[in-house]
């Protein structure tokens, strides 16, 4: 199984899994680490230091800031936001804040995730929820804040 990386995106680094599939548009830069069998559709960026696990899904325009840790079978939804600065001010130093997305999670189109968030496995962010804070494993969180709504059954 080969690796598809189409002809108009960027991909830099070499550290690709098999079976990946990287569309149009997209750039991933040269440390960025992305396992086997993952499909990055198009309009996306993938920095330098970035983890992504096996069988991740991620849907058009996200951004993969440095600092974020993706495990496996983790889908992504289109122009999903994650940042990490918690004060961001340009052209500033800032301390980096890692984010994991664990085993199984769903991050719903137009989430945003703030920095040094963990979501749980099998865990699901709901469409334009904003995560102010850890997310459990097996729950369902919506609105702003986000907040549970209830227990998913795995």
């Amino acid at each position: 199984m080969s690796t598809f990386i189409h002809e108009l995106s960027e991909v830099q680094s070499n550290k690709i899994g098999a079976g990946t599939k990287i569309w149009q548009y997209v750039v991933v830069l040269e440390n960025a680490v992305i396992g086997e069998d993952c499909n990055i559709c198009s309009h996306c960026l993938i920095e330098n230091d970035v983890v992504i696990g096996d069988r991740v899904t991620i849907k058009c325009g996200v951004q993969i800031w440095d600092g974020l840790r993706i495990e496996d079978d983790v889908f992504i939804g289109p122009n999903a936001t994650f940042t990490n600065d918690l004060f961001p001010r340009s052209k500033q130093d800032f301390t980096l804040l890692q984010t994991f997305i664990k085993n199984g999670a769903t991050i719903g189109a137009n989430a945003t995730i703030l920095p040094g968030i963990t979501i749980g496995e099998n865990s699901m962010v709901g469409a334009g929820s904003v995560v102010t804070k850890d997310v459990p494993p097996n729950v369902l969180v919506i609105g702003n804040p986000a907040r549970i709504i209830k227990k998913l059954e795995v």
